[in-house]
This record gives structure tokens, C-alpha cells and sequence, in this order.
């Protein structure tokens, strides 16, 4: 700013007009006004990726989580025994249950997490826990043998971090070495699943490693509970955020790890549609600035709103196969309770 207009004072009256009931009226319909679009807040900009590689839509910027209306969990053992039908009417959209980790370890709770979900219609996934002191090809085939290959589930997801209180691995490979181990799991996964694996990163991995657009054509998930993921993860595509880890929902007796996904309740149920699996719909996705005819979810007693508008979404391909009702939490379903805090994530 020049120096000139930084010195240089308007001259205003210190005398104030004097205040109708109409100008207090007005005022006050203004400053709801400014409120109500605050809270609405949604997504600056939702596409799908460029040249189609995943059928989820993604996003760089964001408000911040109350502008996404799809939520969903990530669980493992440490969640204790699960109501999943209490879950589900909770709001619950979607699931990442922790399966494997390097190629001798399981979740005690894979299966049955896995099965309890299905049978309470939450839409699922299996994530590993990458061992870097283990083969890949071990740890693949250990993935194989304990998650099945169902239509319906979500893409499997490899988890990449620096594991430095491992016991017994607590060493940082080369770039190189964990980008071609990447490469080797995530190649096997969509032969194997026939869908594109999604890959979850935290700050630290991803700064050390994936920066620069690295593997730009899988969807990501990423990690930010302190502020929006574009601080975290400058230039980065997302389709899942892990907003928090001590989240509280119905049905689960422990703190939880929340997630939203990045496209609108419309989106997700497209994408239910076709199983997760890539159909060739490319181009934007959202029409940020329209609204959707889906009301944002209304607040439970003693709960706190974390859903808001959905944006109205370019007309995609139409599936062959039914979405459960479940899929997609009614306007009506109850918010799901926000607990800020931070937390470690658990390992075996």
C-alpha cells in the first residue's frame, strides 16, 4: 500500500444518525442474512478428476467440514464391539474398517466389522497399514486372503505413513523405494478388486513423499483435524477428509475418527450406484453455486449440526443396480456429535 493512502484519513461526522425501527429492522435482516449464507457455506470448487481415472469427485479448497453432508467413520479394534445398526441411523455414510497390517497381521475385529456393516447396510472398505520392513508382495497377498472381493464395497485403501514406535520396523526407506512399494501394492489391489485403491497419507508421508502431485490419479484421503486440508496438503485432490479423531457417535462406546467425503449426497449415491467403480465420467462434477433440492440434515437434541447444503450436481450416467435406501442418511437423521480434540491413531 502506498504511503500516501496509508496516512491519509476520510474525514467522517462523530455524530451519529439517529436509529428508526425500520433501519434497526433492516439492519437486523441483513445481518441474518450474512449469517444463514455463513453457515451454508459450501465447497469453492467440487470436479471430477482430470481425465476420469476414479469415479470420485474431488476438491483442493474448502470452507471447512460443515460443507460437506456426507460423513463417515474409520474404525479398527480399538472401537470395542460396534452397534452398527446404531451407526447407521446415526448418520453414518460410509466406513473404513481397518483390515491388515504388513503380511503377518490382522485386525481382530476385521470380520467381524465387516460382516455387522454389510448386514446393517453402511457402505465399507478395507484399509492396510503399510509395513516398510516387509516384502510388498507379502503384505498383498495377506490383504487377499482377508478381504474379500465384494461388488458392492468400497475401493481397498493403503494407508502410508512413518511408523517410528513401531517395535520392529521403525525405519524411514528412501522416496524412492516407498513410492515403488506404492506402486506394487496399489497396482495388485485394482487387479485384484477392480477398483481404482484409494490411498490415505498423512501430513508428515505426504510432505516427505507424495508432494508434487505424486499418484494425481488415485483418489486420496488425507488427514487434517487442526484446519482445512489445503494448508496441510498444499495442491493436493481429495476425495475423503479425516476431520477429527475423537469424534463421538451413536452405537460406538470409544472416541472415533470422523470423515466427510468431498462431493454432494447426490454424488455419493451416484457413485454407490455403480458399485465404486469408475464408469468414465469425467468433466465438473458440482455446479458450486447452485443449491440442491436435499435439505441439510436437521440437529438431534444436545447435538452438534456438522452437514450443510448440498450443491446440485451435472447429471452423470445412470446404473443398473439399486442403492440402499442406507446409503445416503435421510434429511432427517440425526447429526452426529463433534469431539475437536485430536488424537494418535492407534496401531497394533
Amino acid at each position: 500500500m502506498p504511503q500516501e493512502a496509508a496516512t491519509r484519513r476520510p474525514q467522517f461526522s462523530t455524530k451519529a444518525p439517529p436509529m428508526t425501527r425500520r433501519s434497526i429492522s433492516f439492519a437486523t435482516v441483513i445481518l441474518m442474512g450474512l449469517s444463514l449464507a455463513a453457515c451454508g457455506s459450501v465447497p469453492t470448487e467440487v470436479a471430477a478428476p482430470v481425465g476420469g481415472e476414479h469415479p470420485f469427485p474431488t476438491l483442493t479448497h474448502t470452507t471447512g467440514h460443515h460443507a460437506h453432508p456426507v460423513h463417515g467413520i474409520d474404525v479398527s479394534k480399538y472401537q470395542g464391539q460396534i452397534d452398527w445398526e446404531q451407526v447407521r441411523a446415526a448418520g453414518v455414510s460410509f466406513a473404513f474398517i481397518k483390515a491388515t497390517e504388513g503380511g503377518d497381521r490382522v485386525d481382530s475385529r476385521f470380520q467381524e466389522n465387516w460382516e455387522a456393516s454389510r448386514r446393517a447396510g453402511v457402505p465399507r472398505g478395507a484399509y492396510h497399514f503399510t509395513y516398510w520392513c516387509r516384502p510388498m508382495a507379502d503384505q498383498i497377498a495377506w490383504f487377499k486372503r482377508h478381504v474379500p472381493n465384494e461388488p458392492d464395497a468400497l475401493p481397498p485403501v493403503l494407508d502410508v505413513e512413518w511408523n517410528f514406535h513401531s517395535p520392529t520396523c521403525p525405519r524411514r526407506v528412501s522416496v524412492d523405494l516407498a513410492r515403488s512399494k506404492m506402486r506394487e501394492f496399489l497396482h495388485a489391489m485394482e487387479r485384484h478388486y477392480g477398483k481404482k485403491p484409494i490411498i490415505y497419507a498423512d501430513i508428515t508421508f505426504h510432505r516427505e513423499v507424495l508432494a508434487g502431485n505424486e499418484f494425481a490419479e488415485y483418489p486420496f484421503w488425507v488427514r487434517s483435524v487442526r484446519t482445512v486440508p489445503h494448508e496441510r496438503y498444499p495442491g493436493r485432490r481429495w476425495a475423503f477428509w479425516q476431520i477429527t479423531a475423537t469424534g463421538r457417535i451413536a452405537g460406538i462406546n470409544t472416541p472415533v475418527d470422523r470423515n466427510v467425503f468431498a462431493g454432494t449426497r447426490h454424488q455419493w449415491q451416484q457413485i454407490a450406484q455403480t458399485g465404486f467403480r469408475h464408469r468414465g465420467h469425467g468433466g465438473t462434477a458440482v455446479a458450486a453455486s447452485t443449491p440442491a433440492p436435499v435439505p441439510a440434515a436437521a440437529p438431534a437434541a444436545g447435538a452438534t449440526v456438522l452437514a450443510a447444503s448440498a450443491t446440485a450436481p451435472v447429471q452423470a450416467s445412470t446404473a443398473t443396480t439399486s442403492v440402499p435406501a442406507q446409503a445416503v442418511p435421510a434429511a432427517d437423521a440425526p447429526a452426529m456429535i463433534t469431539a475437536p480434540l485430536p488424537a494418535a491413531r492407534p496401531r497394533f
